[in-house]
């Protein structure tokens, strides 16, 4: 029956058609008598001469009338015009759940919210006895408020009548089992198949809505009606990790309980599960600054490790000065795991953040977190680390990784958000990004020794027998920025600026630890997170003139790794230890604790066994590092002076180091009384290791000359050039007692010992190609 504005249903006057029903029309009227707007719901001719239907809408309005709650459509009044029944409601502005989805997912934290009001107003229809049975997206409404409002109950069921305030709630929908009630794709099974339904049927309905928000796409779809109820009754829906890779771990359970088969194994009522979705919400992100104590972060790798990721709200520092009270940040902490995460960006949508770590000593997994709830899901990808993400949604991984001190490598691979097969491209890279088109890949790649960045692919733009790490392409798309390291496998190291035609600026000075670098909002400075010997990590920016201030101080160390485009950055808060432990032969009691500070990595044990050298990198130890001696008698480390991977000399008297220098040098420091020396390495750009001869008058070192390959040298301490030794693939590690015969590593991954006078090497067998052969017996 259509209805011209002006008519009158009794008090009610029609204004304008607002759309069509499952079983009549629906116009916006007024209340004549309250003078309010309302909802006028009128059964259609055909429906009002059909009684069953007539009996469906009669029943729809003593149930829902009979309900008081914010989630549930509030019905006014009902009545008759021209033979026709009419349903008086409030009038509701917003659009449908269905009209929503036409968009997309909705995301979590929307999901999340509408969720929990649909649930409520379950809950409320549950407790009076009341079952829905065709919740679908049409029957969910979302006012402009953003209330949620469930309705059409015109298929509900009184299942448990129950009396109060001198009213019966009574009847059924007089349906029979063996009758299938419901809309297609959201019934339950025991709907499909026809038998009595109760509240848990409306509990898998909402299991299908749910993954629907979620997803964007319905659980159960299927070409045809035959195919989708056989799908409702034998299928599993895609996983959610599989579907979407921004769902909590907490909400993919919440839905799979939802949609099990098993009646018995779903939430027993709307209560519970609204309970469950209040209990995941109310675990939001927690705002607190990060809570980290250790400076410096050497072999994170090996080193016992525990790491966290946080946004901090920066934009409201750039161009204030820092610490005044306005311009406090504010952080989200985003991960609560113990591992090492080692890379992070944000997503386009700027609440989705994508990570690789390595949690609780598991590989390394790539893994998404949303901003507001800090609860990860792993995207279904191969062992690797994350290097970029695109605008797009691709990602740039590391996969086949070869773990360094203080950075990784692998096979750089390009593989979609939703996951798949990674496409391997370039072997050896370290650090890569996307550039703004979001397809165009700047790389830094060791190829023999040299690290070289192409931008893009293809065109090298720059080279450095050190190494090149967190390349960024600026906003602008012409220029690459990138922390220079001097050292291969070192930290310290500046920040670099490279344009497209190789044009390179150094922007900064250089710091003892410099680590995480991204462009900042607008593309006008770059942020990067460094420490020297007097302070521990801070966040700074340069601009692309050389200028450098201070944006965030604070205790223990910090790592930027992005800065969204409204000005947030994506931090880690680290806390490493690295412990050197020993047995005592005698006893065979473990001894711990035998470090210095946070960063002390075992050198040599004395030819007697009763003290230990070891190079220190934490605490103030400053750029070339500290060598340490202690006895193992519980008496206090002693700091002999600057040089790292330091060994005893055959005596026990001297300790030679190398000093990282620029060239390098090695360093000859007296045990006790005595005079420290340097000694010059002429044309080795590069030095790694050295190692004594059974003589104490030679040294063994593994270097390289500009350019290219480590190789193994010999040179007297008493000075001089030093002189190539052995194959030029092969760094020896280690001298035999009678001076003969050298340990070392073949570039094919053996371990060799070559012969000094025959010139020959033989490759140990049993030696894994992560071992070195650190002495001989």
């Amino acid at each position: 029956m259509a209805l011209s504005p002006g008519t009158k249903l009794g008090p009610y006057e029609i204004v304008a058609p607002l759309g069509a029903g499952g079983m009549g029309e629906v116009y916006r009227a007024k209340d004549t008598r309250l003078e309010r707007a309302v909802a006028v719901k009128i059964l259609s001719e055909t429906f009002a001469k059909d009684a069953d239907r007539l009996r469906r809408f009669e029943l729809e309005a003593r149930t829902v009338a009979a309900l008081n709650h914010p989630n549930i459509l509030g019905i006014h009044d009902i009545g008759s015009y021209e033979g026709a029944p009419y349903l008086v409601s409030e009038l509701l502005e917003g659009e449908t759940l269905r009209e929503k989805l036409e968009a997309g997912p909705l995301g979590v934290r929307r999901t999340t919210e509408y969720a929990l009001g649909i649930a409520r107003g379950l809950a409320a229809a549950q407790e009076k006895g009341i079952v829905h049975r065709d919740l679908k997206p049409e029957n969910v409404f979302i006012t402009r408020d953003g209330q949620v409002k469930v309705l059409d109950f015109g298929l509900a069921k009184l299942v448990r009548p129950e009396v109060g305030e001198g009213m019966t709630l009574i009847t059924n929908a007089e349906t029979q089992p063996g009758v299938v009630m419901g809309t297609m794709g959201y019934m339950s099974p025991e709907q499909v198949r026809g038998e009595t339904s109760d509240a848990r049927s409306d509990i898998f309905s909402f299991g299908a809505v749910v993954y629907e928000m979620l997803t964007g796409k319905r659980a159960f779809h299927r070409a045809t009606a035959a195919e989708t109820m056989t799908a409702i009754l034998r299928d599993e829906p895609p996983e959610l990790s599989d579907t979407g890779w921004q769902v909590p771990l907490g909400m993919q359970r919440i839905v799979a309980r939802c949609l099990e088969k098993n009646v018995e194994r779903r939430f027993q009522s709307a209560s519970d599960l609204g309970f469950a979705i209040e209990s995941l919400s109310g675990t939001g992100a927690i705002a607190s600054r990060p809570q980290v104590k250790e400076k410096r972060a050497w072999w994170p790798w090996a080193a016992a490790a525990a790491g966290a990721l946080a946004v901090a709200g920066l934009a409201a520092v750039v161009g204030a000065r820092w610490p005044r009270a306005e311009t406090l940040p504010k952080f989200t902490r985003l991960t609560y795991h113990r591992g090492y995460p080692s890379n992070a960006r944000f997503a386009k949508d700027g609440h989705t953040v994508v990570y690789s770590a390595q949690w609780n000593n598991d590989p390394l997994q790539v893994f998404s977190v949303r901003v507001e709830y800090p609860q990860s899901a792993k995207v279904d990808l191969p062992t690797s680390a994350l290097l970029a993400l695109s605008s797009a949604g691709d990602l740039a991984l590391a996969t086949d990784l070869t773990y360094h001190a203080n950075f990784l490598s692998g096979t750089l691979a390009q593989v979609q958000m939703a996951g798949g097969s990674p496409r391997q491209l370039e072997k050896g890279v370290i650090a890569a990004d996307f550039a703004p088109d979001g397809n165009t890949l700047a790389f830094a790649q060791n190829a023999n020794g040299i690290v070289r960045l192409e931008f893009p692919p293809g065109k090298m733009i720059y080279e450095t027998s050190g190494y090149v790490d967190y390349v960024r392409v600026a906003p602008s798309g012409q220029m690459v920025a990138f922390a220079d390291h001097p050292v291969y496998d070192d930290d310290r190291g500046w920040v670099s600026l490279v344009d497209a035609a190789g044009k390179q600026r150094r922007l900064t000075s250089e710091f003892a630890t410099l680590q995480g670098l991204a462009w900042a909002k607008g593309g006008e400075e770059i942020w990067f997170t460094a420490e020297n010997k007097q302070t521990e990590s801070q966040v700074y920016a340069v601009d692309l003139e050389g200028k450098i201030r201070q944006v965030l101080s604070a205790p223990g160390r910090m790592r930027i790794l992005d800065v969204a485009v409204d000005g947030r950055a994506l931090l880690t808060s680290e806390q490493f230890q690295l412990e050197i432990a020993g047995v005592d032969p005698a006893t065979g009691k473990e001894r711990h604790g035998l470090e210095w500070f946070n960063g002390s990595g075992l050198g040599d044990v004395s030819p007697d066994g009763t003290a230990i050298l070891f190079g220190e990198w934490g605490g103030s130890t400053g750029p070339l590092y500290e060598v340490t001696y202690r006895k193992l008698d519980g008496s206090a480390p002693v700091g002999l002076g600057a040089g790292s991977v330091p060994v005893f000399s055959p005596d026990g008297t001297t300790a030679a180091a190398v000093v990282l220098t620029i060239p390098p040098q090695i360093a000859l420091l007296p045990i006790g009384a005595g005079e420290s020396r340097r000694l010059p390495l002429g044309d080795i750009a590069v030095a790694r290791r050295v190692a004594w001869f059974p003589d104490g008058k030679h040294l063994l070192i593994v270097g390289g000359t500009a350019g290219q390959p480590l190789r193994t040298y010999e040179m007297d301490v008493a000075g001089g050039k030093p002189q190539a030794l052995g194959p030029a693939d092969w760094t020896g590690t280690a001298v035999a007692k009678d001076g003969k015969h050298i340990a070392g590593h073949r570039s094919s991954g053996e371990e060799q010992v070559f012969n000094l006078e025959t010139q020959k090497a033989e490759t140990v067998p049993g030696v894994n190609p992560e071992d070195v052969v650190q002495k001989w017996t």
